[in-house]
């Protein structure tokens, strides 16, 4: 008789030994990459899953991609901290979780203080399989019509109340504001 999978349980936190701090799902983490020279992945934890000995620890993630990892690439107007919410999910060992961070909205994210290694931040849905994009769109803040880039010093114009940035337009000349 050939043996069954071993039954497994939903845990509602874990405690991970290594970094001593606890998960739960709808926790934000930084996972250790296959090659070390590449970044670590983000993942929103979607269920933490134990055997029955409580040895063997799977978390249920759901993957956010960085703007080089999505079809498209990297575009301009996009944050060096900035992240998609894909629909791609997977299972991992909870031993691959190197650290907790915080993925916020992109509101949250352009009023924080100062901002940590840990921060993150993410104004889309992603497709994995279309390369398509949850808006479509964005507001635009700049006479350039780029979306805002947070990593950009913008300046309002106090005559118009126009915000702007360095930016070339088509015409081939830079507008230092």
């Amino acid at each position: 008789m050939a043996k069954g999978k071993a039954p497994r349980r939903t845990l509602d936190s874990y405690t991970l030994r290594n970094i001593n701090k606890t998960i739960k799902a709808g926790d934000c983490v930084l996972m250790r990459p296959a090659e070390r020279s590449k970044p670590q992945y983000v993942a929103r934890i979607e269920r933490i899953e134990a055997d029955a000995r409580g040895g063997n620890v799977k978390v249920h993630v759901r993957w956010y991609y960085r703007p080089e990892e999505s079809i498209g690439g990297r575009r301009q107007f996009h944050g060096s901290k900035e992240v998609f919410l894909s629909d791609h999910y997977d299972v991992q060992s909870a031993d691959t979780i190197e650290a907790k961070c915080t993925v916020h909205s992109f509101k949250s994210y352009t009023k924080l203080d100062a901002v940590g290694n840990d921060d993150f931040f993410c104004r889309f849905e992603y497709n994995s399989a279309t390369g398509a994009f949850n808006p479509d769109r964005v507001a635009v803040y700049c006479k350039c019509e780029m979306p805002y880039n947070p990593d950009d010093l913008m300046v309002q114009c106090e005559g118009c109340s126009d915000c702007m940035w360095e930016c070339t337009f088509d015409s081939g000349f830079t507008l230092l504001v």
